[in-house]
């Protein structure tokens, strides 16, 4: 298991082993990069056994906190920091974290096992569970080794994959039989008394809706931008070197530029895909706004001929379907920043708080008219027009008043055979749980439980590959709080989202950024690419080879359809022909060896 994923630790490995307990880990050194932050961890009297992945950001002050307590630290590591903080507080001490952490901490006394997410799911954690046995692993693969029968794909996770784009919004994987611990939750397994159990003793200990009930908004700008500071600063502490990726839109300019003035880092290294002037994903015109700012900006071009060379390598690198070659681009970022540093600062997580996508002011009107402020829903429409020049929202407002069930119907394509459909069409939660939201800061807080999760997996995926530590100052617990408990028009006025950030960011962001209306993201040459013979070549290849698989989810007439629609001009077709792809690579690459 631990060779399978030696990617994700380099520098270091270690094993405790005791009766039908075993622990494995590797390590990416960042913090105390001595010997002595080797894991697993003991504590003094060698009763508590810890492995742990990720970072506490205020180790400093919990350490500091404990000293006062009486206890002593032999090392300089945050790993310490949290075995001591669960010795001292138990399962409070996750209360008191703020970071990002998937951990586990044997008691060989009691005989008791306690693992524990972080609020968000910014690190992840798998396991599978068969009342005679536990595993659990930071990604899938490890897993996998461990099973000797072989385990069958998830078709309900397939069809939310193939008609909503979704997945990683319930604790369910594409593999049946391996689940995920949701983000926020922690496991007691209780050895004692384990061949009786179940099921795994799984507890809820963070909820974001409460702690946004009971959180006071923000009231003013520089209170937003003194909180941003200092979820950065925070992020910065690291004993490896330090970048950031940077696209040249809000999200990672704010990090670029909080770190350059409010930090004095100008020597930053900066990590960058391009792709060439004017093609579509391209966004140099931003990024080059820094290019006198900055003194270390990096720069990688995903084409075809590197998509196509890489093919193998990222569909393992992922073990699980994604729905665009958007993530492709984020795997280029991350190779390229391991040439130059070990942790990266990222941008994810402001979309869902800062409603960045264009589906958000679909809520925003939803909310307006359903509390009768139409004079308001209708500037707002005006507004969005004139800065978007794009209809979008207004007929995704349209979808948000279908009835539940009609909304699945709606989303269904010709492409999918109906007994697959009718079987899972309408045991999905999307629709419930992502689109039937009431107000923009009820979309917002279901997009943190249900949607955010995917886009995170990825980023890990991608960063870890290339033993990169990716942080997301966007997601520190504090900022997260307080702006999703802040008054709407703080975030959406006048067609523009993020009202808050770009107010906050004026007097250190260039002009052309703090007022961009445009959105890219990671995104890349798609349409292109998928065009290219050598691909197409490849699609057919894959309806040839595994029509047995395909022949249960599509009409495989339709596939063949789709691709000549796609290459007389119909673009948009290029997601559903990338998943069509995607999904039979996985199944050849996991499922017939």
């Amino acid at each position: 298991m631990m060779q399978i994923m030696k990617h994700r630790g380099p520098d270091d490995e270690g094993v405790f082993i005791k009766g039908n307990v075993g622990l494995g880990f590797v390590r990416l050194s960042i913090i105390d990069l001595s010997s002595a932050g080797n894991q697993p961890m003991f504590s003094d009297d060698n009763r508590y056994v810890m492995v742990f992945n990720g970072e506490i950001y205020n180790y400093i002050e919990i350490r500091a906190e404990l000293q006062k307590k009486g206890y002593r630290f032999k090392t300089q590591t945050d790993s310490e920091v949290l075995l001591t903080s669960y010795i001292e507080w138990g399962e409070a001490c996750l209360h008191k974290f703020n970071g990002m952490w998937a951990f586990c901490i044997y008691d060989t006394l009691e005989k008791h096992l306690f693992f524990a997410r972080d609020r968000y799911g910014v690190k992840p954690f798998y396991y599978y569970f068969d009342h005679e046995k536990f595993f659990f692993a930071s990604e899938i693969p490890p897993i996998l080794s461990c099973m000797k029968g072989k385990l069958d794909p998830n078709d309900q996770a397939i069809f939310d994959f193939l008609v909503y784009n979704r997945s990683d919004h319930i604790d369910t994987t594409f593999f049946k039989g391996v689940y995920k611990l949701l983000h926020g939750h922690s496991i007691n397994l209780n050895l004692n008394c384990f061949k009786s159990a179940q099921k795994v003793d799984i507890h809820k200990w963070y909820d974001l809706h409460e702690k946004v009930t009971k959180s006071n908004g923000f009231n003013d700008f520089s209170e937003y931008q003194e909180l941003f500071s200092s979820a950065v600063g925070i992020r910065l502490r690291s004993d490896v070197p330090l970048g950031t990726c940077f696209s040249g839109g809000l999200d990672s300019s704010s990090i670029v530029s909080t770190v350059m003035h409010t930090f004095k880092k100008q020597d930053i290294n900066t990590f960058s895909a391009i792709y060439g002037k004017n093609l579509p994903g391209d966004e140099q015109h931003y990024i080059s706004i820094y290019k006198n700012q900055l003194t270390n900006m990096h720069f990688v071009q995903p084409t075809i001929d590197s998509l196509l060379a890489d093919l193998d390598n990222l569909i393992l690198t992922h073990s699980e379907p994604f729905p665009s070659t958007s993530i492709y681009a984020g795997y280029e970022v991350m190779r390229l920043a391991k040439k130059h540093v070990t942790v990266v600062l990222d941008g994810q997580g402001a979309d869902e708080q800062l409603a960045g996508y264009h589906y958000f002011f679909s809520f925003f009107f939803k909310e307006l008219i359903k509390s009768g402020n139409i004079t308001k829903a209708a500037s707002e429409m005006i507004y969005y027009l004139v800065n978007h020049k794009s209809s979008y929202a207004l007929k995704t407002l349209l979808f948000l008043f279908l009835p539940t069930n009609f909304k699945t119907v709606v989303r269904i394509n010709s492409n999918l055979r109906k007994s697959f459909t009718s079987k899972f069409g309408f045991s999905n939660i999307i629709p419930s749980n992502l689109y039937k939201s009431t107000s923009l800061k009820n979309a917002l807080l279901n997009h943190f439980e249900f949607k955010l999760e995917h886009l995170l997996k990825w980023e890990d995926v991608n960063s870890m590959r290339f033993s990169v530590e990716s942080r997301t100052p966007f997601l520190d617990y504090r900022l997260v709080e307080k702006t999703l408990a802040t008054s709407s028009n703080y975030i959406i006025d006048k067609g523009s989202t993020k009202v808050i950030l770009r107010r906050a960011m004026t007097s250190i962001l260039p002009y052309k950024i703090v007022n961009r209306q445009s959105k890219v993201g990671f995104s890349t040459p798609e349409t292109i690419w998928l065009r290219d013979q050598r691909f197409k070549k490849l699609y057919y290849n894959e309806l040839n080879t595994n029509k047995f698989f395909l022949n249960k989810y599509f009409v495989l007439q339709n596939l063949d359809k789709l691709y000549i629609d796609f290459m007389n001009g119909n673009y948009i077709l290029s997601k559903e022909i990338w998943k069509v792809f995607n999904l039979s690579l996985w199944y050849k690459v996991y499922f017939c060896k």
